[in-house]
């Protein structure tokens, strides 16, 4: 939990970069990202030799052992001069971590050049992060040694005093995520935690899991699923649960460099060392994915249109369109495995597009798969980001329909007001949407008027397979009694005679 403490501690360092002329939030995270991740090696290193030393039991380094590779830890620089350490980290320790292979940082020579790690076929791309992976064209823009200085004495302090554990060290990258506000170019806005989390709930992953979300941003489905899957199954995990958590169990695709680097290193700090994220247009040609994942979990971009002609055909075959929102809902269908299941967010017009796209995708989801739940959501869950009205859609590809009955909830409250400012509030329906979706058999007889019910795939069918929930919510309508005309007119002359008779003693006041 991030504590008032530990905030203040944050915007204080958010405050010493934005005052070196760094204001743009994605910059400063990722530049942040840089020096978490430099200290995270260090970090690492300082175990591996503690437990060599217990063991006597050899470990691979991650620096060099030359004079050079062991000044670029950040144990060793960080109380140095403030001019060494910009030195340090812009010359040495930043060009290093770019070209980092196999889990280790290249060397320098004697006159100071980089010597890179020699390339070895046979792990050609074993150990090579993620992070490391997209690192090519990241610039250190951290513009003076004083600045420099500062965010390295306030992230040490943090980790020192107040963040020592993985755990906390995650809520912190988290609470630095938060400050991400605006929404990018293609519609893509950050889900709250609480939301994918609601979310993961209702999917229950389990460490045998394939899970991917083809549109990641900073991988926050991802990293959900994972703190889901150690809280559950921590204890009982075996071996090659452990490796496949590490390297295999999770994917994520974005076409904008700067968030694969963020979400590379956010799966870092929650224990995934080696995701599969890559750069990929998931929509498009490029992607020919399919059949491979037990669970997708994604957020995918909500406006705009893509050009027609990069679109995978076999997605314009299940909904001919350019609309995102349309085609994920395709993707998500090819790309799991048969049984493989899937939570996402739609925007309301999904539910009720009286286009023939519209249709034919929400038809292709109740005739050939088995569409489980429509979570209709609040408009202001998305703000500041947006206004934009959403519902979650919970289905499982199953290529031989199943759907028989769809559960629909009216969440109405999230645990936040529903304004820009977004402050705690009491009200909230997500534990209760989680019990009965894991309980939808005591659902069956509960009435259209209640916030959750059953509608029929006959019903849905007949209406055109509109899924807004409006269409079946039955409201009650309360009577309303009135008062009579004559009762309502002598209590409008009573208050004249009230009035008048105050006036009258206001005159004598005033006589005095």
């Amino acid at each position: 939990m991030i504590t008032g403490v530990i905030k203040n501690k944050v915007d204080k360092i958010w405050t010493d970069i934005w005052a070196g002329g760094i204001t743009n939030p994605l910059t400063v995270i990722e530049q942040l990202t840089y020096l978490m991740f430099i200290r995270s090696l260090d970090e690492k290193e300082l175990e591996n030799e503690e437990f060599e030393n217990m063991t006597g039991e050899a470990m691979d380094k991650i620096f060099p052992q030359s004079t050079i590779g062991q000044s670029m830890r950040w144990s060793k620089f960080k109380d140095k001069d403030p001019r060494e350490i910009f030195n340090i980290i812009s010359q040495r320790v930043f060009p290093a971590i770019k070209k980092m292979k196999y889990g280790h940082l290249p060397g320098f020579s004697e006159n100071g050049e980089l010597v890179e790690i020699m390339d070895d076929l046979a792990k050609m791309d074993e150990g090579k992060t993620a992070f490391a992976r997209y690192m090519d064209d990241a610039m250190f823009l951290i513009p003076t040694a004083q600045v420099l200085q500062k965010i390295i004495s306030g992230l040490d302090d943090l980790y020192e005093h107040d963040i020592a554990d993985l755990d906390m060290q995650g809520d912190l990258y988290e609470y630095m995520l938060g400050k991400l506000s605006t929404a990018g170019q293609n519609g893509q806005f950050r889900t709250p935690k609480h939301i994918r989390e609601m979310m993961v709930e209702l999917l229950q992953p389990t460490p045998d899991d394939i899970i991917c979300d083809p549109a990641c941003g900073t991988a926050g489905f991802l990293v959900s699923a994972s703190e889901y899957i150690r809280r559950n199954y921590e204890d009982t995990m075996t071996s090659e649960q452990w490796e496949h958590f590490s390297a295999g169990a999770f994917s994520g695709f974005d076409t904008d460099r700067t968030m694969l680097r963020i979400s590379a290193m956010n799966l870092m700090l929650h224990s995934i060392t080696n995701p599969d994220i890559d750069y990929k247009d998931s929509v498009s040609k490029q992607n020919e994915i399919s059949d491979k994942y037990t669970i997708c979990l994604a957020n995918p971009p909500f406006k705009g249109t893509i050009d027609a002609e990069s679109i995978h055909d076999n997605l314009k075959a299940v909904t001919n369109t350019k609309k995102t929102e349309l085609l994920f809902l395709a993707l998500f269908l090819r790309m799991l495995k048969k049984g493989g299941r899937c939570a996402c967010i739609v925007p309301d017009g999904v539910l009720f597009g009286s286009s023939k796209a519209h249709r034919s995708i929400r038809k292709e989801l109740v005739e050939n798969h088995q569409l489980l739940a429509v979570i209709s959501m609040p408009s202001g869950v998305f703000k500041p980001y947006a206004g934009v009205s959403t519902a979650v859609l919970v289905f499982t590809k199953t290529g031989a329909g199943g759907t028989e009955n769809v559960w629909f909830y009216d969440m109405t409250a999230d645990g936040f007001s529903l304004d820009d400012k977004r402050s705690p509030v009491a009200e909230n329906d997500i534990s209760d949407i989680i019990e009965r979706f894991h309980n939808l058999e005591q659902e069956a007889e509960r009435e259209r008027t209640a916030q959750s019910f059953f509608v029929p795939k006959e019903e849905i069918v007949e209406n055109d397979y509109d899924l807004s929930i409006n269409k079946y919510k039955k409201v009650e309508y309360v009577p309303v009694e009135y008062p009579s005309t004559e009762e309502i007119m002598t209590n409008i002359r009573e208050i004249e005679m009230e009035i008048g008779n105050a006036m009258d003693e206001l005159e004598k006041l005033l006589d005095l």
